[in-house]
């Protein structure tokens, strides 16, 4: 499969994407099917579910789930519940790096998950983990 990611195109990726859901479907229509299986060839629109950069190359998780293309939701890392990411949605999206080395992990959270665990007394990183990317003009 040959993925291009707008933006990204001369980045060192490794795309793959998620097809297990869609084998334990059903599907009412043709189009609905071609959703869920596009011809080889074809060109479609996909989100990206996950992002791993522990080593190279930067591996990416695709999803082309019709409902995922409408509003991506994953579990927080912190309390298990669902989440939304992208517009609308709560979700703060962390990569942890090393400053000594390569790779770095990625962890989804809540805004007021990530607020909770920061300390006490540091009210400036709490209120900031409550705002970042909501009217920051």
């Amino acid at each position: 499969m040959i993925v291009a990611i707008a933006g990204y195109e001369n980045a060192a990726l490794s795309a793959s994407v998620d097809m297990i859901q869609q084998f334990s479907e059903t599907t009412s229509s043709y189009e609905e099917l071609l959703a869920l299986f596009p011809p080889i060839g074809s060109q479609i629109d996909a989100v990206i579910e996950q992002i791993h950069r522990w080593h190279p190359p930067v591996s990416v998780r695709l999803s082309i789930r019709p409902a995922d293309l409408e509003s991506l939701a994953w579990s927080c890392d912190f309390c298990g519940e669902q989440i939304t990411l992208g517009p609308g949605g709560d979700a703060l999206v962390l990569d942890s790096r090393s400053h000594d080395g390569p790779g770095s992990h990625t962890v989804i959270s809540h805004r007021n998950c990530l607020a909770e665990r920061i300390r006490p007394d540091n009210t400036g990183e709490r209120a900031r983990a409550l705002r970042i990317g909501k009217d920051m003009y």
